[in-house]
């Protein structure tokens, strides 16, 4: 959705707390306090990974914690020496030296770690699933089938419908009615908007689809639904209708063409559906489906969601997707060329990607309410590329 440019993206903050070591499950270690080293060894690099939520890496001496160890729940450190340490209580204990690959970590009790590589996940998506387009058969999960509300990333499915029109009526040139103020008023918000529309100016159903597929516009993907059903009403029911008969979730309801929720689309008057709160609302399997079918159904739209920046109308559209082609977060290997982002308050940070390696199947992820969306996305691509028997 179109509110990054009003919404600060969400950082993650590493929250330092007053827990300490123990030296058994009843004494705890107590970080004020210098720890004395009786011996040190290096050790052979192994790896290893979180035994439980407890623990937390510290300075050799004791007296400055680093990091706790539930914050990186799936990071894998490695292991390169051991120490005998006594408090000032004249306890003693073992100790390992252990960092990751991308420098966490400090000294720790030893049973605060287990021996073996991590298993893979991801910190910050609530919701998350990788698909394999040619089949759709899900090569990775977390919580995917939990119904969430998903932001612009919903706009997959108005994108669909009108393209499916669009190519049936060859009506790629033709110029598509925007009047009513609340359209207008909407391109014109700063919060809500992406795509101003002139008054009595009509726009070519490409000019309105590249705006709702790269600039992610809320006005330009409701006139799109008004257009392809004749009202945003009719075609919200025309979403949920398609929505079935890909056999989705009956918990999956879309309420706007748009993705805005309706207290957003309430002083535009486009709120027609359920409650005043109320946004799409669909799992992350389910939405990774229906953009599964837009890209098998229609993949000349790959062509357009790479499409980083294009001028139209005279406004320049930009595509927020940092993991295409000369963005932030590309990755060569990765080569992503698509889909959608998206964001609004309760959704958080929401994104569906997609990406084919030469002589393999197209791959679709989906993240959720994910505050590093890109970061977690290249990871997931990563690790399902590495990992997946379809792609070795």
């Amino acid at each position: 959705m179109n509110l990054w440019k009003t919404f600060a993206k969400v950082t993650a903050v590493m929250a330092l707390g007053m827990g300490g070591l123990m030296f058994s499950q009843a004494t705890p270690a107590h970080a004020a306090k210098a720890y004395k080293t009786l011996s040190v060894k290096s050790v052979k690099k192994t790896a290893y990974h979180k035994a439980s939520s407890k623990g937390a890496f510290y300075n050799q001496t004791h007296t400055k914690k680093v990091v706790d160890l539930k914050t990186n729940p799936y990071t894998t450190y490695y292991v390169t020496k051991q120490a005998t340490m006594r408090n000032s209580k004249g306890n003693k204990a073992i100790y390992y030296y252990a960092k990751s690959y991308s420098g966490i970590g400090g000294w720790i009790w030893h049973s605060y770690l287990a021996k073996g590589e991590s298993e893979f996940g991801l910190k910050y998506a609530k919701a998350a699933v990788a698909m394999d387009a040619t089949n759709g058969d899900v090569l990775w999960q977390h919580s995917a089938n939990s119904q969430r509300l998903v932001a612009s990333t919903g706009k997959l499915m108005t994108i669909y419908l009108a393209v499916q029109k669009a190519n049936k009526e060859h009506a790629w040139n033709k110029k598509i009615s925007v009047s009513g103020s609340g359209l207008k008023a909407m391109g014109d918000s700063y919060a809500v908007g992406g795509f101003r529309f002139k008054s009595g100016h009509k726009y070519t159903f490409r000019q309105l689809y590249n705006a709702t597929l790269i600039q992610s516009s809320n006005n330009a993907a409701i006139a799109l639904g008004r257009w392809v059903a004749g009202s945003n009403a009719a075609f919200l029911k025309k979403m949920n209708k398609q929505a079935d008969k890909w056999n989705l979730s009956s918990k999956t309801n879309f309420v706007s063409a748009s993705g805005l929720e309706n207290d957003d689309l309430s002083p535009f008057g486009y709120w027609d559906k359920g409650g005043y709160t109320d946004g799409n609302k669909i799992s992350a399997k389910d939405l990774a489906t229906v953009a599964r079918h837009l890209i098998n159904d229609y993949p000349g739209v790959l062509n357009e969601s790479k499409i980083t920046s294009l001028k139209t109308d005279g406004q320049t559209l930009t595509n927020e997707n940092r993991l295409l082609k000369g963005k932030t977060f590309y990755s060569k290997s990765l080569n992503v060329d698509g889909l959608k982002t998206g964001y609004t308050p309760r959704a958080g940070l929401c994104f569906v990607g997609t990406s084919k390696k030469p002589g393999k199947h197209r791959m679709i992820t989906v993240v959720l309410n994910d505050q590093n969306e890109f970061t977690e996305t290249n990871e997931l691509m990563n690790h399902v590329y590495n990992t997946a028997n379809v792609y070795q």
